[in-house]
């Protein structure tokens, strides 16, 4: 059996293995990684031999720092990686190449629908009665969408949001505030199994799940790089900011916003952006801090839209999807009894 991880900024780590009555019996590591010295990969191999095949990625990569001689030098690839390549060849793991994806063009609803839908949507992927999806949103009134984690009072203007008839509602998912109107915004959700990031900490899988569009913004001519934790940015700026939700159940939400026209004036109104976020950014003016995707590709937002799906469906395996009758309904109902409730929205003061 064999599986294969690419390290994100780094090389491909390939991994052969045989299973005997429920252990590796037998193992070959290899790539076009860097390693010294030579004999190293020998005891790496070693150290897969009698292993579990149930052993998980971090127990895997124990084994094999524990096997290591001092001063082993891994350039490109870590224990880690080894790990998440054996699980992928035991069929613990996955990779983009062993899922189908739905993919769902926006649909036009409240935008607090669509965050019902990334609940109930994600759910169904853990429970396996929906594949694993990307689904584009669009949206038909202004909102501002908080983390889960953060205080309302801190975050929103109440009175600027009030003279300005934008409602507010909290997410799932942690990180920071999103200020989205009609048609100013691209956002995106994907749905996914927690095998596809088996191994990956939560910091390696903001990267890991957006891989694709980067190479979709390059195809636009947009020179883009991740920021960590969360961010995409340009040279002109900052472009948009993922957040992401795993389930216990076996299913990760991994969204993302980009700024694609923005009225910033507004946006202060609204928001409160603390001196200390805006230092911590390297800026004065929050203003400053977006570069949208209008300015920095002259394309119309649905051009821009399609561009990006066809990136994806161009890389991945993926068939045409919509949102089913019955996750409609429950998402309409999650949505009343859950988003749209003050409890909910002010849980966090």
């Amino acid at each position: 059996m064999r599986g294969e991880y690419k390290v994100h900024g780094g090389k491909l780590v390939a991994a052969e293995v045989e299973v005997t009555d429920g252990s590796i019996s037998s193992a070959s590591v290899q790539g076009d990684f860097f390693l010294e010295p030579d004999e190293a990969l020998e005891e790496i191999n070693a150290a897969l031999v009698g292993l579990h095949d149930s052993a998980n990625a971090a127990e895997i990569a124990r084994a094999i720092e524990d096997a290591l001689p001092p001063g082993t030098h891994m350039v490109g690839f870590t224990p880690t990686a080894v790990g998440i390549a054996v699980r992928r060849a035991l069929g613990r793991a996955t990779g983009w190449a062993d899922h189908t994806f739905d993919l769902i063009p926006p649909m036009v609803l409240d935008p607090t629908m669509h965050m019902a839908l990334d609940e109930v949507l994600t759910r169904e992927v853990a429970e396996g009665t929906r594949g694993p999806t990307l689904r584009f949103w669009d949206w038909d009134s202004s909102l501002v969408v908080i983390g889960s984690f953060q205080s309302y009072l801190n975050e929103i203007d109440h009175e600027g949001a009030e003279r300005h008839g934008i409602r507010v509602a909290r997410r799932i998912s942690g990180g920071g505030a999103m200020f989205m109107e009609p048609g100013n915004s691209i956002t995106y959700s994907l749905h996914v199994p927690t095998s596809l990031v088996e191994g990956l900490s939560f910091e390696q899988s903001y990267a890991f799940l957006d891989d694709w569009v980067m190479d979709a913004l390059a195809e636009l001519g947009i020179r883009a790089r991740y920021v960590p934790l969360n961010d995409i940015a340009s040279d002109a700026g900052k472009i948009a900011g993922a957040a992401q939700k795993r389930f216990a159940a076996g299913a990760v939400l991994h969204h993302v916003t980009m700024a694609y026209d923005i009225d910033a004036d507004l946006m202060l109104q609204v928001l409160r952006i603390g001196r200390e976020k805006m230092s911590d950014k390297g800026t004065k003016s929050a203003n400053k801090r977006v570069d949208p995707l209008r300015s920095q590709t002259g394309l119309p937002r649905n051009e821009i839209i399609r561009r990006l799906m066809a990136s994806f469906a161009g890389s991945h395996h993926v068939r045409e999807g919509s949102y089913t009758e019955g996750e409609l309904a429950a998402a309409r109902e999650l949505m009343q009894t859950k988003f749209l409730s003050p409890e909910w929205t002010h849980r966090v003061p």
